[in-house]
């Protein structure tokens, strides 16, 4: 199975745009930490938290649409 066909669906490009997403913000806090650009300590949780369950809530609703009959 080729890229091109990967992202035919309409689903999966949802779940890549998703981890993509993850990915860099999980970058961007390491990133921040190594490089001393941020102070990195508990004030950073609750945006954690934040963005990862706005993150689940993406992943459900993309979920659902699976679930919707096609038109």
């Amino acid at each position: 199975m080729g890229i091109q066909e990967y992202f035919e669906s309409d689903l999966r490009f949802y779940y890549a745009i998703g981890l993509f997403v993850m990915g860099i913000y999980v970058f961007g806090i390491a990133l921040s930490a190594v490089l001393d650009l941020a102070v990195i300590d508990h004030r950073l949780i609750p945006l954690t938290v934040g963005f990862f369950l706005f993150m689940f809530v993406y992943v459900i609703s993309v979920s659902v649409q699976a679930l919707e009959p096609d038109s």
